[in-house]
Parts: structure tokens; sequence; C-alpha cells
């Protein structure tokens, strides 16, 4: 059982900046994929109350049958050859739509999880911080131990790193 508390105020080792257009741009055109994995944007709500506006994307993953996927992949192809390229304009989005109201789709809630975006500055800074070291030890390694199943993986990075933590 493991007998170490790891408690603290929390650290920011590093920080990224980019362009919220980028994220999102990278993230629609990483998992959209007709009729597999579809990316929606939310219809027009401006005219709701400020708290029922919606601006946030969602992404469904396909769930039919492989007939019901040949008959999408069919209906894909009838809109031409441009028709899996993510686009946000209101005339592919109705198209999407209808894909989702013909066949069986799931909310996927993985969907804007950052570590599944594939942006190159991004990705470039994840590498790099987890190669920085802390209280003696790699982000990396951190990493590992704290979401290893073995709960003596830590012991070895605390007693190393013991006489810096109580400070």
């Amino acid at each position: 059982m493991l007998e170490e508390i790891l408690y603290g105020k929390p650290k920011i080792l590093d920080i990224w900046v980019g362009e919220a257009l980028d994220v999102a741009k990278a993230r629609d055109s990483h998992y959209h994929n007709p009729p597999y994995y579809i990316v929606m944007e939310p219809e027009d709500t401006s005219s709701r109350t400020r708290n029922l506006q919606q601006t946030n994307c969602n992404g469904f993953k396909f769930q039919g049958s492989q007939q019901q996927l040949e008959q999408a992949v069919q209906l894909i192809d009838s809109w031409g050859k441009e028709s899996k390229d993510y686009c946000c304009d209101r005339d592919y989005q109705e198209l999407l739509r209808e894909l989702m109201g013909s066949f069986p789709y799931r909310l996927d809630t993985n969907f804007a999880k950052m570590d599944r975006i594939v942006l190159p500055s991004l990705e470039s800074f994840k590498a790099s911080l987890q190669k920085r070291m802390y209280l003696g030890r790699s982000i990396q390694s951190w990493t590992r131990a704290i979401n290893s199943l073995d709960e003596t993986a830590l012991f070895p990075l605390i007693d190393a790193s013991h006489s810096n933590l109580i400070n």
C-alpha cells in the first residue's frame, strides 16, 4: 500500500502559447474523416440568451453496421471529391447533419483532449517538457511513475528527491 502522499501547491513548469484557431483547425482536420468520424459545428444559437449560446464543436463516431457503413461511404462519395475535407460552412454542416440523421453516431467525449490534437508547435512543446528535469528527475520519469499501477514506482523518485520535497 502506498504510504507516501504527494501534495502541495501546483507548480507551473512551462507555458505554451499558440493561436486558438490553429488548435481548432488541427483538431478538426485530425479527427474529421466522414463517415467514420465527423466534426460538427454548433447550429446558430445567437438568438438564445447568453448562457444558452453554444460555441463548441462536437465529435461523433460512427456506430452502424458494416452495411450501413458502406451506404454512408457511398453517400459521402456522392458529395464530391472534397467531401472529406472539414469545412464549417453552413451547407457542408447541413450535409453532416443529414448523415448523422441517417446513420447511428455517438458523441465522442475524448474529442477535445489537448493530448490528442496533432499540432506541431504543441507536440514540440510537450516533447521538450517531458525531457525537462524537476527535482533531479525528468518529467517523463515522474509521469511514468505516477501513472504506473505499481504502487512502489514512486518510491525511488521520492526517496531520491525527498530532501528537495521538504522545502
